[in-house]
């Protein structure tokens, strides 16, 4: 798959099929601003994180670590 090809794929509501593992994780950070805000938070780059959290429209979370991530994954798988 080409660059652009990918690229405009992040309209879809899934990773194309065929790709691997990292470039799907990838594809889901692009989608969302919200994992990507507990990422910051998780190396404790809070200042980061809170403007990840306004981009997702989310308050910053003061939840435990592994209670977000669980919370971010049963939202992501619907």
């Amino acid at each position: 798959m080409d660059f652009e090809t990918y690229k405009n794929s992040l309209g879809g509501a899934s990773p194309p099929a065929g790709l691997g593992l990292a470039a799907q994780a990838l594809w889901w950070e692009a989608k969302g601003a919200w994992a990507h805000a507990y990422l910051h938070r998780v190396e404790g780059d809070l200042r980061n994180a809170g403007g990840w959290y306004g981009r997702a429209g989310r308050p910053m979370s003061t939840a435990p670590l592994k209670e977000e991530w669980e919370t971010i994954a049963r939202t992501l798988l619907g």
